[in-house]
């Protein structure tokens, strides 16, 4: 069975999801049959919208094939390039595609699955959605548009959400706009045979299926957060948590204390970069510099090694604290990459 299924039904495209196994993880020929596949599509007529889920099994979509990133990071490197590659065109083709896009988040929505969805022009949460950037806790960082998407929420709540990988539920997506409609997951299947019928109707029957997802819980402590995540400097966000003795405050900085010293300080750089930036593929080409550097750099290998190898979950992050961290560094992470290396959009 092939780890992409794209079909269509009547005026619908469909992309689907298949390796369960892998909670539906990317890999780079899923992306680029993707990229075919909504080639195919653009000038199809017949095709009304497309529709993004998962074929089976749990999940949406639980990220990128880390491993493959591993393993060419510890060496050349090229593999992990070409998969970033690919996938940022997949990210930024859905951006800028011009039919309606539909993702059904109905499960695990991690890293690689944020960047699936989050373009999408409607992004439906259910009950099941867990939707996360956990990538400091691997030394990497969000990319896949986490620089364009998390600076973009309220207040400091993607700052916060970027350095903890803390997972939002499917009432707190839809409160912060992560996802356009909440529909309980009993309702999917039928709300897909009705978009199948009625692919010019999508809007509404998505407003139809549309029900209160109920008490945002996240949005609680939005003005902790606000509060505490304030600075674009590691070292002041630790210093803010360390003043405040609040259970929120203590059980935030050990987690922050887990996370990579080095990929912290690229997240919170990376954020304050894509508030700024005006055009998305501005910002696949800024994380994609970003991204080729950081897989071949020990904080990633390493977290690689403690959380999906070896599973102690004790990395050993060097430098070990954010001041080791240099500015110097953080700079060589963020240069330019010469313009025959850069990333270029889908033709």
């Amino acid at each position: 069975m092939a780890d992409l299924i794209a079909e269509t039904e009547g005026g619908v495209a469909k992309l689907r999801l298949n390796r369960p196994k892998a909670l539906h993880a990317l890999t780079a020929e899923m992306c680029a049959a993707v990229l075919d596949a909504l080639e195919r599509w653009r000038g199809d007529h017949t095709i009304r919208c497309v529709t993004i889920d998962h074929a089976e099994g749990r999940g949406f979509c639980a990220g990128g094939d880390i491993r493959l990133l591993a393993e060419s990071g510890a060496g050349d490197g090229s593999a992990a390039r070409a998969f970033f590659h690919v996938e940022y065109r997949m990210n930024h083709r859905l951006f800028t595609y011009a039919k309606d896009v539909v993702a059904f988040m109905d499960g695990v929505t991690m890293g690689g699955g944020v960047g699936l969805s989050q373009p999408c022009r409607y992004r439906v949460a259910t009950e099941n959605t867990r939707l996360a950037m956990p990538e400091t806790g691997i030394g990497l960082f969000p990319d896949v548009g986490g620089g364009w998407y998390l600076s973009r929420l309220p207040g400091r709540i993607g700052q916060y959400l970027a350095l903890t990988g803390a997972r939002v539920d499917g009432a707190a997506c839809h409160a912060l706009g992560l996802a356009t409609h909440y529909v309980e997951s009993a309702r999917l299947d039928a709300l897909k045979r009705d978009i199948a019928a009625r692919p010019a109707e999508l809007r509404a029957l998505l407003d139809t299926a549309h029900v209160d997802p109920g008490h945002a819980a996240l949005l609680d402590q939005r003005e902790a957060i606000d509060r505490l995540f304030a600075s674009d400097e590691v070292e002041a966000v630790f210093a803010a948590l360390e003043a405040d003795d609040s259970a929120f405050a203590r059980a935030t900085l050990a987690t922050l204390r887990t996370k990579s010293p080095q990929t912290m300080k690229v997240s919170l750089k990376l954020l304050k970069h894509g508030a700024g930036m005006a055009d998305f593929a501005d910002e696949m080409r800024q994380e994609y510099a970003v991204a080729t550097r950081v897989v071949q750099r020990h904080d990633f290998l390493e977290g690689v090694r403690a959380v999906i190898v070896d599973k102690d979950n004790a990395p050993r992050w060097e430098p070990a604290t954010p001041e080791g961290v240099s500015d110097h560094v953080i700079d060589q992470i963020f240069a330019p990459l010469p313009e025959a290396e850069a990333w270029t959009p889908h033709d």
